[in-house]
């Protein structure tokens, strides 16, 4: 059977995904359309260009992720260093590497742009700081005067898993009637974390909110969402970087929990995180074990008890 799936972000939590993925296709499911929010795009980008749960399960086991953490060494200077990035970059890390990273996975496949993916099976929040909206990748580009087909998608991942403060946002010029009678300054468009705004968009398949039919538009969608987000200790406010973390980490992990609790749950894979956070890039190989294993388990268990809903999107 075939259903779309929407994946949530979180960070480095984003590992027990690639599990839950891997128990889906055991369960006998496929996946039609993909769409996904910081790590969550990184799983679905991965699963639009072929991988399957277990290729995933051999990459992300075989990465460290804390090789994502790269600044200069001017910017590595105890105190001073981080914060003097975050005033002139904007971030603490560049997100380059991160970038570089999918780059070389999407082109063992041979995906490079959007236009290399079959039109729609692929999306990716992200959200637009300059004019506060949520963008839609790749369709939401031609607001902007670029054109989706030719966009990389790696640099839509990473435009999508820019964590505020802590990597640099992605900024892109307007072009053409988009940019027509604004300023130089004003054709420039900052991009963050799709998570600021959306973390869990399980509503970007439903007909009733998309407005419009497609082929395969009965085919349920099936959200997969990280639990236990919220640290164990409550965060501690020292100073205005550690309270800008946790004003962001409050915002990336509790903005979509009503709409959530409305759904009442029944098209949703709840995957426990084990109190591991969004930015703990320097997890153990262990850890990474036992994410992916909860992964795994939420995914078997909720399709062992799982039916679609019958006309669920046509009503």
């Amino acid at each position: 059977m075939e259903i779309n799936a929407v994946f949530e972000g979180g960070g480095v939590k984003g590992i027990s995904l690639a599990g839950a993925v891997e128990a889906t296709e055991h369960a006998g499911r496929t996946f039609r359309k993909v769409a996904g929010t910081s790590s969550g795009s990184i799983i679905a980008s991965m699963l639009a260009a072929g991988y399957n749960g277990e290729a995933m399960s051999r990459i992300i086991k075989g990465t460290s992720f804390s090789s994502f953490l790269k600044r200069g060494a001017l910017y590595n200077t105890a105190f001073v260093g981080p914060a003097l990035r975050v005033m002139i970059k904007k971030g603490l890390y560049s997100g380059e590497a991160l970038e570089s990273w999918i780059r070389g996975i999407l082109r063992e496949k041979g995906i490079v742009t959007f236009s290399d993916l079959p039109r729609g099976k692929l999306s990716i929040i992200t959200s637009d700081i300059s004019n506060g909206r949520i963008v839609v990748l790749p369709d939401g580009l031609e607001e902007y005067g670029i054109t989706p087909g030719g966009f990389e998608v790696a640099k839509a991942v990473r435009m999508s898993c820019s964590i505020p403060y802590f990597f640099d946002p992605v900024m892109l010029r307007l072009s053409g009637q988009a940019a027509r009678g604004k300023s130089f300054t004003e054709q420039f468009v900052y991009f963050v974390d799709g998570g600021l705004l959306s973390n869990f968009p399980l509503w970007l398949f439903d007909e009733k909110q998309a407005g419009f039919k497609s082929p395969g538009h009965n085919i349920p969608t099936v959200g997969y969402q990280l639990i236990g987000r919220t640290d164990p200790q409550p965060h501690r406010i020292t100073g205005p970087f550690s309270m800008l973390q946790a004003l962001v980490g409050t915002m990336l992990s509790a903005h979509d929990e009503r709409y959530i609790e409305t759904e009442k749950l029944v098209r949703t894979v709840k995957i426990p995180t084990l109190g591991i956070s969004t930015t703990s890039f320097h997890i153990s190989p262990v850890q990474g074990d036992d994410l992916y294993a909860a992964g795994y388990k939420a995914g078997e268990e909720f399709f062992k008890n799982w039916r679609p809903p019958v006309h669920r999107l046509t009503q």
